[in-house]
C-alpha cells in the first residue's frame, strides 16, 4: 500500500530526504521565490540524471507515469490533482554543486526546499530560449523581464550583460532592454 501525500511537496520532500537526493526547484515556484507572481500547472526541478533514476522508482510506486524522457530532461504525469505533474531538467554533478552553492532556501507546504540564486535562475531560463526558442521565448522571457523588474536587477549593467551573452544571445539581450 502507498503511503497518500498531502501534497507534490511532501513527497518529492520525503523521497528526497530518504534517499539524500540533492535537488534545485526551479520552473514557476522559484519564480514565485522571487516575488513574482506565476500560475504554474506543474513542479519543475534540477538534478543528476543519476539522481533522477533513484528517484524515479518512488515515483512509480505513487502513482506517477513516466510521460517523457530524453538525455537532458522528463515528464511524470501526477496521479490525481493534489499530485502535480513534475518535470526534471538534468545537469552533471559539477554544475550542480555550483548552483546550490548560491542556492536559497524556501519552504512550501511547510517543507524545506532550495531555489537557485536569482541570477542563476535568469541563466536557466535564457539557456532554455536559446536552445528551444519556439517553445521556450513566449514563456521564459516574459518570466525574465518580470524578475528584473521586480527584483530591481541592474540589467544595463556590463555583469548582467555578460551573463545574457553567455547564457542566451545578443538578441534576446535586445529584447530584454526593451522589453524592461
Amino acid at each position: 500500500m502507498t503511503m497518500r501525500y498531502p501534497t507534490i511537496f511532501h513527497l518529492i520532500s520525503a523521497i528526497t530526504k530518504k534517499e539524500g537526493i540533492r535537488c534545485v526547484l526551479v520552473g514557476g515556484f522559484a519564480i514565485n521565490y522571487y516575488n513574482v507572481a506565476r500560475q504554474t500547472v506543474d513542479v519543475d526541478f534540477l538534478m543528476t540524471k543519476e539522481d533522477f533514476k533513484r528517484i524515479s522508482k518512488y515515483l512509480e510506486n505513487a502513482g506517477f507515469e513516466l510521460d517523457y524522457s530524453q538525455e537532458v530532461f522528463a515528464r511524470f504525469k501526477g496521479p490525481d490533482y493534489y499530485l502535480m505533474d513534475i518535470d526534471f531538467m538534468f545537469v552533471d554533478k559539477e554544475t550542480l554543486d555550483k548552483i546550490l552553492k548560491d542556492s536559497k532556501e524556501t519552504f512550501i507546504a511547510k517543507q524545506k526546499f532550495i531555489v537557485p540564486s536569482l541570477n542563476t535562475l535568469i541563466a536557466l531560463k535564457l539557456h532554455a530560449v536559446k536552445y528551444n526558442r519556439k517553445l521556450r521565448e513566449y514563456k521564459d522571457l516574459p518570466d525574465v523581464i518580470n524578475l528584473i523588474r521586480v527584483n530591481r536587477l541592474d540589467y544595463k549593467s556590463k555583469e548582467f550583460r555578460g551573463l545574457c551573452l553567455k547564457y542566451g544571445t545578443e538578441e534576446l539581450y535586445n529584447k530584454i532592454l526593451k522589453g524592461v
